[in-house]
């Protein structure tokens, strides 16, 4: 298992790219793993294109006035959710004013706009392989998209609830989170059914496949779930996963705001406002979730991606919530982290090559 191999994070050795003035709430890393791209609540910088190596930032596309997205280049209104395809090709983004834009990832170039959600798209994700796109909305529904065809191909209803997280892998399929609808859902999309998953108490805000099988998704409930697409119960829960906090002397857990799987192994990671980004190994055939370590990250943690090679690790962090201004922490710093994660020699031998044994630290 990958998780056993991976030493605790050096915080010192945290990146922090900063430029995104308001709370970045979305980011994707390309498939080569050489630039992240992220957007943010900021009507000024909409999207950045980062390079991973140097930190620096590659392009910027501004963002323009509510009813100027035809002229200008750029979202009218906060981003809420990006995909980008597995041949690094297309970039998608998702924003609050019901438009999806599409864009070619190399130049960031705007090619496209797609209209037909009736609410806000709080979720995107490319199907892997192909340039079919899948977006998640406000309005309770999912639509299916031809990029490269700049086409319109289908909408499915069943949520009760806002649509608040999707993802997908090769199969043509997705799976969604409902929101307060309390309920997970894997959509097949050439049969036109899905599969209704239930488990966490709260509002479901997060979700992502960790293979064609299993998938993990985190609540407002402080909950964190692992599923196997065919059982309609959790595998395994964890509750107040990041603890909880302590409100005016009331008791609440942390909201989980943000999951990450890296794609086919038992590595995940989890995002809160609890001062921490929390790495975790998926025990005994995903039937247990075993906290590994606490990664020090100051803010909410609105998004978190695995690099492909499982290399990094990066955070979108911000002052404020992606979704909302409940709360405000005033020393976190709107930016995106990059938390290298270093592995074990994997040589046998009798004397520990890494700093201390792979055990979790005090949880």
């Amino acid at each position: 298992p990958l998780s056993l191999q991976v030493q605790p994070p050096d915080p010192a050795s945290i990146r922090v790219l900063r430029g995104h003035q308001l709370p970045v709430t979305c980011l994707v890393i390309s498939p080569d793993d050489k630039f992240i791209f992220s957007a943010s609540k900021d009507g000024t910088i909409i999207k950045c294109k980062w390079d991973v190596e140097s930190g620096k930032r590659l392009c910027v596309v501004p963002g323009g006035k509510k009813g100027t997205e035809e002229q200008n280049m750029g979202h009218a209104s906060h981003v809420l959710c990006m995909a980008i395809s597995s041949d690094g090709k297309y970039l998608a983004t998702g924003d609050r004013n019901k438009l999806i834009m599409i864009w070619d990832a190399a130049t960031c170039k705007r090619l496209h706009i797609f209209t037909g959600h009736h609410d806000a798209v709080s979720g995107l994700s490319f199907r892997k392989g192909t340039h079919q796109l899948y977006s998640a909305s406000h309005d309770r529904c999912v639509k299916v998209w031809d990029v490269a065809e700049n086409a319109y191909v289908e909408t499915l209803f069943g949520h009760q609830d806002v649509i608040t997280g999707l993802d997908s892998l090769s199969r043509e399929c997705c799976v969604t989170a409902g929101g307060r609808d309390g309920t997970v859902r894997l959509w097949k999309i050439p049969e036109e059914s899905q599969l209704v998953f239930c488990g966490h108490q709260g509002s479901i805000d997060c979700i992502q496949l960790i293979n064609e099988e299993h998938m993990v998704s985190g609540a407002d409930d402080g909950s964190v779930a692992l599923w196997g697409l065919t059982k309609k119960k959790p595998l395994a829960l964890a509750r107040q996963a990041h603890g909880p906090s302590d409100t005016q002397g009331l008791q609440e857990p942390y909201w989980i705001s943000a999951v990450a799987a890296l794609r086919n192994s038992d590595l995940l990671a989890t995002g809160s406002h609890s001062a921490s980004v929390k790495l975790w190994k998926c025990g005994e055939g995903f039937r247990k979730l075993e906290p590994l370590w606490d990664i020090p990250l100051v803010g909410f943690v609105n998004s978190l991606k695995f690099s492909a090679t499982g290399d990094f690790l990066v955070a979108g962090v911000g002052q404020e919530h992606r979704l909302g201004r409940w709360w405000r922490i005033k020393e976190a710093k709107n930016s995106i982290c990059i938390i290298p994660l270093r592995r074990k020699a994997t040589a046998p031998s009798k004397t520990p090559t890494a700093p201390g044994p792979l055990v979790p630290e005090s949880l």
